[in-house]
């Protein structure tokens, strides 16, 4: 089995992580430490250590349902001390998120110690739909939102195809839906700045069917088996 997904399979991290933490030397076999990102090893031989602690596989699997709040970084710990999303759901389950949201966002967040269903949600061929309520600054001609659902390119970095509704205007701002398939950084952000459009609030309310729905602001719920299905079915 590669590496990787061995150490996927864990719950550590998603593959591509587990390559990072590999090449950066974090990880030893059998005592050794190992940096081929092709490196193979026997699960029931083969003793792993990521930083200094041994892994095994999980047997039990937690999927959560986390709404998150603004104001808090989708990581373990922040270096400039601010709230993070495991001071909500707690550091003691070794759970990772499903992708990201940014300090100033909030909504829906998965989070997993399945490897191998974040690798399968994360991964760019996936494109799987997302969808965000996002307010803007001012109103929006259909122009705008016609360059928005063709794509655009910002600072070299191309931006695809998007769904984008006008919901309503109101108090001075402009109210949308936008569905998008890709995960890059910031990049709701970024392509309404492309339009020169400045992004107020921006709340991820569902991964393909699955929807936020009444979780409230900060809390989190264990996701059930039919929802489990159907993510592991996308």
């Amino acid at each position: 089995m590669r590496l990787n997904k061995y150490i996927a399979e864990c719950g550590v991290c998603s593959r591509r992580k587990a390559d990072e933490l590999i090449a950066a030397g974090r990880v030893t076999v059998n005592k050794k430490a190992v940096s081929d990102l092709g490196a193979a090893v026997d699960p029931e031989r083969d003793t792993v250590f990521v930083d200094g602690k041994k892994i095994v596989p999980a047997t039990h699997y937690e999927y959560l349902m986390f709404n998150k709040p603004k104001g808090c970084v989708t990581t373990v710990s922040d270096e400039k001390g601010r709230r993070t999303v495991y001071d909500y759901i707690g550091r003691e389950r070794r759970l990772v998120p499903v992708g990201r949201l940014d300090y100033d966002s909030e909504g829906l967040l998965l989070f997993t110690d399945d490897g191998e269903l974040v690798h399968k949600l994360t991964h760019p061929s996936s494109e799987i739909p997302k969808t965000y309520i996002v307010k803007i600054e001012g109103g929006i001609d259909e122009g705008d939102l016609a360059v928005l659902r063709r794509g655009v390119v910002v600072d070299g970095v191309r931006f695809g195809k998007s769904k984008v509704r006008l919901l309503a205007e109101e108090d001075g701002m402009s109210r949308l839906e936008v569905i998008i398939t890709e995960g890059k950084n910031r990049e709701i952000r970024r392509m309404f700045a492309a339009v020169e459009k400045n992004v107020v609030f921006l709340k991820r309310t569902a991964i393909g069917a699955l929807r936020l729905g009444g979780l409230s602001r900060g809390a989190s719920r264990e996701l059930s088996e039919a929802e489990v299905q159907y993510l592991k079915s996308l």
